[in-house]
């Protein structure tokens, strides 16, 4: 488990002089979580990168670094993890652009997150914590789960996450997300959590339900 954001630092610290050229990593998840002082420890590194390139150069790097491939258990079966790399104490889950089975990277997104490294041919940068919800209402996880109740203490942004959610669905025409979203918004409100957005979530899984319905009546 790592305890202290300028662990991750430190190893950015080791792996830039190993890179040849300039990538931008976007972080969400535990090590976020981490930095925004929503978590004492955390196991994963979750690591997204915008480009091809950025994604295969880091990969080599971490190889060549020590760090190990492992295959996915699974509790990641909504997740498409590209890679997971490990070594130690540090396990990083390396995306390009594309998230638990589907949400990506946006461009909005981009421009939310906030760099808190920059180093020689390394910039990290960490997703809002709006966006860190969002991606974590998808995974089946428990962990996720209770990460999601910690993010609700800090006053977000809820217009942020439905609109973010809604450009998501579109753009990738996979309406069958507002129902896991849904899900897991159930599983909070459940612990006594109020979420100003469900009753727009309600009426959009409503909406895909009765779309499912006739389209089934018609086959």
């Amino acid at each position: 488990m790592i305890s202290k954001f300028e662990d991750i630092t430190e190893m950015l610290n080791e792996l830039e002089p190993t890179l040849n050229q300039k990538i931008h990593l976007f972080m969400i998840g535990g090590g976020a979580m981490l930095h925004y002082k929503l978590k004492s420890a955390t196991k994963d590194i979750d690591l997204v990168t915008e480009n091809q390139r950025d994604y295969t150069e880091f990969g080599q790097v971490l190889r060549h670094a020590g760090f190990v491939p492992k295959i996915p258990t699974l509790e990641y079966s909504r997740m498409r993890l590209s890679q997971i790399l490990v070594r130690g104490e540090f396990r990083i889950d390396l995306f390009h652009r594309t998230v638990c089975n589907g949400f990506s990277l946006s461009k909005n997104m981009k421009q939310r997150a906030e760099t808190v490294y920059s180093k020689g041919n390394i910039a990290l940068s960490l997703c809002s914590k709006e966006d860190i919800f969002l991606f974590k209402t998808l995974t089946e996880r428990d962990g996720d789960l209770i990460d999601c109740v910690a993010l609700t203490e800090r006053n977000l942004n809820w217009n942020t996450i439905l609109a973010e959610l809604k450009n998501q669905i579109k753009d990738s025409n996979k309406h069958v997300w507002i129902t896991w979203v849904g899900e897991t918004l159930d599983k909070i409100r459940e612990r006594g959590i109020k979420i100003p957005i469900i009753k727009e979530i309600d009426e959009l899984r409503d909406a895909y339900f009765e779309e499912n319905s006739r389209k089934q009546l018609k086959e």
